[in-house]
């Protein structure tokens, strides 16, 4: 296994985490764009948004509703911004599905 996220989620590499369950983690982006930079994966591997399947829809209708939970556990209570890079053409680095939760706490 080569992706940096499986084995973040396999635990061979740590990782600063803000959330876990069965099916999605989150943890602290090691290269902040913003003061609160959280990236949220599902924990199987799905390389990209183009990649997802019917198979997907309940654990990524999940994810989805975490998103806002994680945000006000990280005090981002007057708003936030969630980014997705598709492809690399898309400005994809780890090509594992992942969100970007970015914002001020405050």
């Amino acid at each position: 296994m080569t992706c940096v996220f499986c084995k973040i989620v396999d635990g061979s590499i740590p990782s600063n985490k803000v959330y876990e369950d069965a099916h999605i983690m989150a943890f602290h982006d090691l290269h902040p764009k913003a003061p609160v930079h959280v990236l949220v994966i599902p924990k199987i591997h799905v390389e990209s948004l183009m990649h997802l399947t019917a198979e997907h829809h309940a654990l990524m209708g999940d994810l989805t509703l975490k998103l806002p939970e994680i945000a006000k556990k990280l005090n981002l209570k007057n708003g936030f911004r969630i980014a997705v890079h598709t492809g690399a053409l898309g400005g994809q680095e780890v090509f594992h599905l992942h969100y970007h939760i970015l914002g001020q706490p405050g």
